[in-house]
């Protein structure tokens, strides 16, 4: 298979899955190495095509959202990673994403998607298992969070409780 035809069939593979697929399972699917699967789609973003990662793997949008995105500037010890998330997802909001400022490599950003307990649970659990350090262990716990809110009621809920947990620095508004 080419490499136009399997990066077409990655993104039919994406578009059609209503969970993540993993690289492991697009290499698979397309008899190629993971490592090619991850360079298509480097290819296919830099192209144009939308493709979010997160932790199980890949997605495509399924649909338009009438989200609001907001920032919100926190910073909190490891130990109150959980009760960020928390915060945010019992408020109405999803966590998008983290981003850190790093001195020497400028902004450094992930994808987190996470929106709900399970979720964060997870990404909790991952990281424990993994002892690996979080983005804002670089910057003495100092992170930027975008997150996902369908109205701004529940903007201001996670503001709240954000400010209750002694770990929000900015609300930005």
């Amino acid at each position: 298979m080419s490499g136009e035809k399997r990066r077409v069939k990655i993104i039919d593979i994406l578009s059609t899955s209503l969970k993540p697929v993993s690289a492991t399972k697009l290499a698979e699917a397309t008899g190629v190495t993971r490592q090619i699967i991850v360079s298509d789609v480097a290819l296919l973003r830099a192209s144009g095509v939308k493709i979010i990662s997160e932790r199980l793997g890949y997605t495509v949008p399924k649909t338009i959202s009438d989200d609001i995105y907001k920032t919100v500037i926190c910073k909190h010890s490891k130990e109150k990673t959980l009760d960020e998330f928390y915060a945010i997802v019992d408020n109405g909001g999803k966590v998008v994403s983290v981003t850190v400022e790093h001195s020497l490599y400028g902004q450094i950003s992930a994808d987190l998607n996470i929106s709900s307990r399970f979720d964060a649970q997870e990404f909790a659990k991952k990281s424990a298992e993994t002892d690996v350090s979080l983005l804002c262990d670089l910057t003495d716990g100092l992170h930027i969070h975008t997150i996902a809110v369908k109205d701004e009621s529940a903007y201001e809920r996670i503001i709240a409780s954000l400010s209750a947990l002694g770990i929000l620095i900015n609300d930005n508004k």
